[in-house]
C-alpha cells in the first residue's frame, strides 16, 4: 500500500519526516497528552470504556519508551538522567491507573505532560535547529 492510499497518512508522514527534532518531541507529548485525554473519557464511561482506557494507556506508554530511548546521556548527563527517572515514574503511574481504572494518576502525568511539552514548545520555537545533517530519528539530550 502506497502513500497515495491515504493522503492524511502521507501528510502525516511527511510532517514528521521534515519536523525538527524539537518539534518531533512536541508531536510526541501532544499524542501521549490526547492519548490520557481518551484513556480519562473512557474511565468516565465505565466497564464499556474499559478497552479503550487500555488501548490509549497503552499508546501513551509507548510514546513515552520511545522519549525514554531517545534521551543522549552523554550529552544530556544528569538531566538526561533525571528526565529518565521522571519518564519511569509515569510509566509506573500509568500502569497502576489502568490496573485499577483510576482517572486522577492519569491526570496527574496529563499534567506533569503538559508542562514538559509546554517547556519544549518554547525551546523549540526558539531554537535554531541544523536538521541538514539528516538526523534519523529523535536524538535527545533530555
Amino acid at each position: 500500500m502506497g502513500l497515495r492510499a491515504n493522503p492524511v497518512d502521507a501528510y502525516k508522514q511527511t510532517r514528521v519526516r521534515t519536523a525538527s527534532q524539537g518539534r518531533v518531541i512536541v508531536m510526541l507529548y501532544d499524542e501521549a497528552i490526547r492519548q490520557l485525554d481518551v484513556a480519562v473519557h473512557a474511565i468516565g464511561e465505565g466497564t464499556r470504556g474499559y478497552d479503550k482506557v487500555n488501548s490509549a494507556v497503552s499508546k501513551a506508554q509507548q510514546i513515552i519508551t520511545e522519549l525514554m530511548v531517545s534521551l543522549d546521556f552523554d550529552k544530556g548527563g544528569a538531566f538526561a538522567q533525571s528526565m529518565l527517572n521522571l519518564y519511569m515514574f509515569f510509566n509506573r503511574q500509568l500502569t497502576e491507573a489502568n490496573l485499577n481504572k483510576q482517572a486522577e494518576p492519569l491526570q496527574k502525568v496529563h499534567g506533569f505532560l503538559t508542562d514538559l511539552r509546554d517547556a519544549w514548545d518554547e525551546a523549540e520555537k526558539t531554537t535554531s535547529y541544523d536538521n541538514s545533517a539528516g538526523s534519523n530519528g529523535v536524538n535527545i539530550a533530555g
